[in-house]
């Protein structure tokens, strides 16, 4: 079995599993399906469950599972889970789930359409998604292996979940070790990637670090989600009051003068959110950081860590900068001179490109019209010693329209202009 084909071709990856799956339960041996698998599937059957088999055991009805959340101690950690990894959009294509530690669904969350799908599998709060609930699956083998697990079409046992790729991890209490539930991601065999394991498992760390604080996370389940994925993050400087992204070293400043520094993936999400006020969809800061390669997931889990950071600074539903910081990028400082026509002012404080490591074709453009917009006040300036400074930055020295504008000021046979002309050029 070509296990690359997974994600390079899940359709004909679904359909060699089926055949595998389908020679394994009558009883034929295939050395590519992996003997922990195969053993889950006969340990199924052996339970009483069919591969026909439609639906789950059902524990308890909906009334009392909202019950049982209450007296769940994930109940605590649900909305930072939920911040992280849910997409509940009507876009959305994923469910979240989170069950007990004995398998029982306590919580979904996904948009209309795939809880539609969840729920023609019965797949729905109160079902029971151990092995011998309703067989082989990623909740029943997370439980049965103590770890993080994958399953993809046919290696569920039942024949109705083969449209489904799941992962799913156990979430244990730091302070006893005990196993408290199961955290899944399920949806259709294309919505899986390389990075959803990588992601739920980051998740779960989140919830076992949310569990370990020193109310036990209590006081998450009284607050937002955006309140819940920030609690336990508590910046030594006092609140972010500016960002610094012009230049190669971004960073958060803080109220005391302090700088933060920022990776470049989350300074270049950063300077998307202070480009649109109206904020961004995790689907479209996706396409634009990662191209069609891109993930809703992956970007929630980045945000996550994002606000984590920054607490208040920045909101969710949509991704923006948070009021207070809004406009308060040296970028931004750029562009908000320019606009009140302090040209000599705002050609001083663009010290730098913006990110000028950045390589996103979304941050160039912004790059770009940076540019465009400091040239082209100096241009019409009619200031020889501002045009002097723009030609002599980074930003400047190929602007050949601000060449030439400087010719007209002080003539074509200035040596300065002829040295900025030569560089123009070259």
């Amino acid at each position: 079995m070509d296990y690359g084909l997974r994600f390079s071709d899940p359709a004909k990856y679904a359909r060699a599993l089926r055949r595998a799956h389908e020679l394994v339960i009558s009883g034929v041996p295939r050395p590519e399906i992996p003997v922990p698998l195969a053993e889950s599937w006969r340990r199924s059957m052996a339970l009483g469950i069919s591969p026909d088999q439609h639906s789950p055991r059902h524990l308890h009805d909906p009334s009392e599972v909202h019950q049982l959340r209450r007296e769940h101690r994930l109940q605590r950690v649900m909305p930072a889970l939920k911040d992280l990894l849910a997409d509940d959009s009507s876009s959305g294509r994923h469910l979240l789930v989170l069950t007990d530690a004995g398998g029982e669904i306590l919580w979904r969350v996904g948009s209309r359409e795939v809880l539609r799908r969840a729920d023609r599998l019965e797949f729905s709060e109160g079902a029971d998604w151990s092995e011998a609930g309703i067989g082989t699956n990623a909740i029943s083998e997370a439980l049965v292996t103590g770890g993080p697990v994958q399953l993809f079409s046919a290696e569920h046992l039942v024949r109705t979940h083969h449209d489904w790729a799941c992962t799913a991890a156990p979430i244990t209490d730091p302070l006893t070790g005990a196993l408290l539930g199961v955290l899944d991601v399920s949806g259709p065999l294309d919505t899986i990637s390389a990075d959803t394991l990588r992601m739920v498992r980051c998740a779960v760390r989140v919830a076992e670090s949310l569990l370990g604080t020193s109310d036990g996370g209590a006081s998450l389940g009284v607050s937002s989600s955006v309140r819940a994925s920030r609690q336990s993050v508590r910046l030594p400087g006092g609140a972010v009051s500016s960002l610094e992204l012009l230049g190669d070293r971004p960073a958060a400043v803080l109220a005391d003068g302090s700088r933060v520094p920022l990776t470049l993936r989350r300074a270049e999400i950063l300077a998307l959110l202070d480009s649109r006020s109206q904020g961004w969809s995790a689907e479209e800061l996706a396409y634009e950081l990662h191209g069609d390669a891109g993930t809703p997931q992956a970007i929630r889990t980045e945000m996550f860590r994002v606000r984590s950071m920054l607490g208040d600074a920045v909101e969710s539903n949509p991704y923006r900068l948070a009021a207070g910081l809004a406009g308060c990028t040296d970028s931004g400082r750029v562009l908000r001179l320019l606009r009140e026509g302090q040209v000599a002012q705002a050609l001083e404080a663009y010290t730098a490109p913006l990110l000028s490591r950045s390589g996103v074709l979304a941050v160039q453009l912004l790059r770009d019209q940076l540019d465009l917009a400091v040239g082209a006040a100096v241009r019409g300036s009619g200031d020889a010693g501002m045009l002097v400074r723009w030609l002599s930055t980074d930003m400047g020295a190929r602007d050949s329209e601000a060449v030439e504008a400087f010719g007209q000021l002080v003539g074509r046979a200035n040596a300065r202009y002829q040295t900025f002309r030569a560089s123009s050029a070259s």
